[in-house]
């Protein structure tokens, strides 16, 4: 895990405005202040792959269609489940039956109307797969394939808990911040006060890695390759400082 220090566009506002306080407290429009925005960059390891498989049919019935499709899906859950797979990480995310249409046939006019016809239907039943271990990932791909799914997405690296990434990448923002707000201050010939106000600006979700897909549709002979690579974690942060006279 290694950590770098982005740059970001820089805004500096110095204001002074007259007018009475009607209180005590602090007023950001009656304040000289500096304000500069930090960027932190972290790059860490995936720990879960996420795979949408899935398993096409087309029959002439619909029922056909569906209860060959549901007996393929329901070998691959078994097999998923069997080979340790929780059930906390099988999710069915898309379902659909739809019909299928004859095609005009080769070298028609194109002057003769065609009129379409339902020939058969077509089924398809989509599960998302949640890997924990990566080492995992190009076997079960492997094995889903030969029990029969023909549709397939992924893999998508992420990790299951950001937190920790997320806290160094806003640890980074703020030290950016601060180096800023100091080189600004010296340039311009001011003196720093007490900071003012901090405020995350922006939380850049994980830049996901996703895996090509090198397979074929059919029995694999081994292990798909498959590599992880590194996540990206981005935060923002703008810092303001009182000017001191």
């Amino acid at each position: 895990m290694r950590t770098k220090l982005g740059a970001v566009l820089i805004a500096v506002a110095l204001a002074q405005l007259g007018g009475t306080q009607a209180n005590a407290q602090p007023n950001v429009e009656n304040e000289r202040l500096i304000t500069v925005t930090g960027e932190g960059t972290v790059e860490g390891a995936p720990d879960m792959a996420l795979i949408t498989l899935g398993v096409v049919n087309e029959a002439g019935a619909a029922h056909e269609a569906l209860a060959d499709n549901s007996q393929s899906m329901n070998r691959i859950l078994d097999a998923l489940k069997q080979s340790g797979i929780e059930p906390r990480d099988l999710q069915t995310s898309g379902f659909a039956v739809d019909p299928v249409y004859s095609q005009p046939p080769q070298g028609q006019d194109s002057s003769v109307p065609f009129r379409p016809e339902i020939v058969g239907y077509r089924v398809q039943n989509n599960i998302t797969l949640r890997i924990r271990d990566l080492t995992r990932v190009g076997a079960l791909l492997d094995q889903v394939v030969t029990l029969g799914a023909n549709s397939i997405s992924g893999p998508t690296f992420t990790v299951e808990d950001p937190t920790v990434l997320q806290d160094k990448a806003r640890s980074a923002a703020i030290a950016d911040a601060l180096r800023k707000g100091k080189l600004y201050a010296d340039a311009a010939d001011l003196e720093l006060g007490p900071i003012f106000r901090i405020d995350e600006n922006y939380v850049s979700p994980p830049q996901p890695y996703a895996a090509p897909m090198m397979m074929r549709m059919e029995a694999a002979q081994s292990d798909v390759p498959i590599e992880g690579g590194a996540l990206t974690f981005r935060m923002q942060v703008a810092v303001s400082w009182r000017i001191d006279d």
